[in-house]
Parts: structure tokens; C-alpha cells; sequence
């Protein structure tokens, strides 16, 4: 197959469509919910909770509201299209909000719990935003697609945090509830601006010639093995760890609230902020190369926090930590649109998004009794047999050559409609695309 290189004006014009600041914009505010439950949910819990090990139940429960709703959204979208579905999902993230305001007025722990869950399953339709830029792209420019809507977490990283921060006091008798207030406020535009939303259409030659496989036989595959695995160690080790973070400064080590919220700030930005090369990496070292420098620097987490309690110690540990979840995950979405076709895109997302959340959601419950039991050096411990197990998948199963087996060229040489504004519309339903012939390898 003859490959055409893609041209710099012509990578812009995709990467600076509507559709990309759209998702973009709703990232930027949609997420706050996700970072202000992390940031003061467990002390939230620790207060409204006597026994301290269910202390971070609202932060595990925000997860496993994820981890249950990846299906449903998936569901929502393939019935209703990206852009009501996305409205959707930041529509009960509004309502999640509202009720943690309620659950701190009334100083009910269940409601508060309920609320977590809802601002979960809000997040389970908003993660679907990396794969909706993906589709606004040619293949060589996918990966920039997702860093650059990652991006717009680094304005939740101060938002957040900073609005759990600022607004603790905001109403009297109900702590942190007036920040809870304002993120249901978030919400809400990001709904608004989300309707605005151009799904994209595939042509009738690409959905019959790639028809749908069992998913049986797609999860076989070594794409889709090392997307899920990588992406997967990145999020439970950085759930587990983050989790306890604030617990282990705030509460044990008496750091106030503010430099809580500092730390959890720095290892928001290292998340998002790699995105401005990952993508770039991706395209030059491949998926594969940056996920195992993901898992390295997972490692460098546990050295930092084990080497002292300080301000330091806690805030390198963080920022490392965050550097590797985003080469893992943004390295791990970029290999699983390589793992399906078009016309299973919806099936396979809800798959790989359900068992990153599933691992993610134990890791999270299980956060709380371990720093409870074991404390902080425990968390970090307790995590090195998933690293070494992530760092051996993604070398074994990115050692192969060649194309993806249980892909055809339709899947992973096949054109995919562009619904980036200025794109040329594909002529007789076909374009080419270039894929790297291994995980390891640079994309073309």
C-alpha cells in the first residue's frame, strides 16, 4: 500500500478543528468534579466516618461509578450519538455536585457516597472524549488528537483542587460545600457546549467491509492486550497512591490543606502537561517505547516516596507518578484504535474502559485499609508486583513484528473518515494511513 506522508498545514488543520476545542473546553471544565472529590473526598469521609478505614469510600466509590457506567456509556453513544451522550454524562455530573453540597449541609455520609458515584459515571462518559478526538483525525495524527484534549485537565488541575480550597468555608455548616456549588456550575457549560458536537459518519464501503468481530476474538489480540494492561497498571497504581496521598500529608503527617491541595495541583499537571510531547514521542519512539517509560517512571514513585515523609519526598513521588499514568494511558489509547475496526469501536472502548476502571476501583477500595494497616510505605510497596507485572506484558507483547494479527488491513490500514473541519472529504471511501508493523515501532 502506498503511504502519503501527512504534511505539517494538514496536521493543523485537523488538530485545530471544532470539534477538538469543543472536547478541548469540556475537558477543561468537566473534570474539576473528578479532582475535587479526589482532593476532599477522603477528609470528607474521615469526618462524616468514625472509623478510619472507610474514610476513603467516597474517592473509591467516585471510581467505581466509573468502572459500572463505561458500558452504559458506551451504550448511551452508540444509541444517541457522542454529542447528546456527552451531554448527558455532564448533566448528572451537575447532579452528582448538587447532591455533595446536600450530603455536607446534612452531614450524610450515604449521600455523599451516592454523589461520588454519580460524579463517576459523569467521568465514565467524559473519558469517552479521548476516543471522540481520535475519530476527528487521520491515524498518523491520533495521538496528538488525545494529548491535546488531555491538555484541558491541567485547567481542572487548578480548579479543582483550587476550588476545594477556596471554597471550603464558602457556606456555613456545610464544609467544601459552596466549591461543590461551582463545580455543578462546570457542569452544566460543559453540557451546553457539548451539544454543539459533530459526531462523526463513516462511509457505507468502510462499515460493510469492516464488519464486527467477537469480542473474544479482538481482546486475543496483542494491540489490544498491551493497551489494557499498560493502561491499566498506569491507573491503578496512580488511583491507589493518589488516594492515599492527601490521607497520608493531611491526616497522619499534618500537612495543612493547602499544601495538600499543592501536591495533588503538581501531580494533576504532570497527568496532563506531558501532553504536550507524548503525542509527539508516540509518533517518533511508538506506543509501546513511551508505555514502558510510563512504567519506569511508576517506579521512580516508589523510590521517591520511600525515601522520606518531607514536602519534597511527597511531591516527586506525585509528579513522577503523574508523568507515567499519562505516557501509559495516552500510549494505551493510542494502540487500541489500532485494535478495532470502525463498527466496533463502541464495543471495544466500553471493554478496555471497564477493566482499566474495575482495577482502578479495587485499588481504590482497598487504599484505605492498607494506609490504615500498613500506612504509607505499605501503598508503595504494595504496588511494585503490579508495575513489574505491567512493565513484563508490555515487553513481551510489544517484542512481535509485523501488523496486528487479528486485524485485517481493514482495521488496521483501513481509511477512517475525517470530521475535522477543513479535512478533505475521503473520495470513493477510501484514503490511506499509515500504522506502525509493531508496538515498538515508530508510527510512519
Amino acid at each position: 500500500m502506498r503511504i502519503i506522508n501527512q504534511q505539517g498545514p494538514a496536521i493543523r488543520s485537523q488538530l485545530f478543528s471544532r470539534n477538538l476545542a469543543i472536547l478541548l473546553f469540556a475537558q477543561a471544565v468537566s473534570i474539576t468534579g473528578w479532582f475535587a472529590v479526589v482532593t476532599a473526598g477522603g477528609i470528607l469521609g474521615r469526618s462524616l466516618e468514625a472509623n478510619p478505614a472507610l474514610a476513603t469510600l467516597p474517592v473509591s466509590l467516585l471510581i467505581v461509578g466509573a468502572a459500572v457506567s463505561t458500558i452504559l456509556a458506551s451504550w448511551t453513544m452508540a444509541r444517541v450519538g457522542r454529542a447528546r451522550g456527552f451531554a448527558i454524562g455532564a448533566t448528572v455530573g451537575a447532579l452528582g455536585s448538587a447532591c455533595v453540597f446536600v450530603a455536607t449541609l446534612t452531614h450524610n455520609l450515604a449521600l455523599l457516597c451516592g454523589a461520588s458515584i454519580m460524579i463517576g459515571c459523569a467521568s465514565a462518559f467524559s473519558a469517552q472524549y479521548r476516543f471522540a478526538a481520535t475519530e476527528c483525525v487521520d491515524a498518523a495524527t491520533g495521538p496528538r488528537a488525545i494529548s491535546i484534549v488531555h491538555l484541558g485537565s491541567v485547567f481542572g488541575a487548578f480548579l479543582g483542587p483550587g476550588l476545594i480550597s477556596w471554597g471550603e468555608a464558602w457556606v456555613a455548616g456545610a464544609p467544601f460545600g459552596g466549591s461543590f456549588v461551582a463545580i455543578a456550575g462546570c457542569y452544566v457549560l460543559a453540557a451546553t457546549v457539548l451539544l454543539a458536537f459533530r459526531p462523526i459518519t463513516f462511509s457505507n464501503e468502510e462499515e460493510i467491509t469492516g464488519g464486527a468481530r467477537p469480542l473474544r476474538v479482538i481482546a486475543r489480540g496483542r494491540f489490544f492486550i498491551a493497551a489494557v494492561t499498560g493502561a491499566a497498571v498506569g491507573w491503578g497504581v496512580m488511583t491507589v497512591v493518589m488516594t492515599a496521598a492527601p490521607l497520608a500529608m493531611h491526616v497522619v503527617d499534618g500537612f495543612s490543606l493547602a499544601a495538600t491541595a499543592a501536591v495533588i495541583q503538581a501531580h494533576v499537571l504532570a497527568m496532563y502537561l506531558p501532553s504536550l510531547i507524548s503525542g509527539v514521542l508516540i509518533g517518533r519512539f511508538g506506543a509501546g517505547q513511551v508505555m514502558i517509560w510510563g512504567a519506569a517512571l511508576l517506579g521512580a514513585t516508589l523510590i521517591a516516596g520511600l525515601a522520606g515523609r518531607h514536602m519534597l519526598h511527597y511531591s516527586l513521588a506525585l509528579v513522577a507518578l503523574g508523568v507515567g499514568w499519562n505516557f501509559l494511558y495516552v500510549g494505551g489509547t493510542s494502540l487500541l484504535v489500532r485494535a478495532h475496526r470502525p463498527a466496533e469501536r463502541f464495543r471495544v472502548q466500553a471493554l478496555n474502559d471497564f477493566s482499566i476502571m474495575g482495577i482502578s476501583a479495587v485499588a481504590s477500595l482497598s487504599a484505605g485499609a492498607v494506609i490504615q494497616v500498613l500506612g504509607w510505605n505499605g501503598v508503595l510497596y504494595g504496588s511494585i508486583p503490579a508495575i513489574l507485572v505491567g512493565a513484563m506484558v508490555l515487553l513481551w507483547k510489544g517484542s512481535g513484528h509485523g501488523h496486528e494479527e487479528s486485524t485485517s488491513s481493514m482495521s488496521l490500514d483501513s481509511p477512517r473518515s475525517s470530521c475535522a473541519l477543513g479535512t478533505q472529504r475521503v473520495r470513493g471511501g477510501a484514503q490511506a494511513r499509515s500504522h506502525p508493523t509493531s508496538i515498538g515501532a515508530p508510527e510512519s
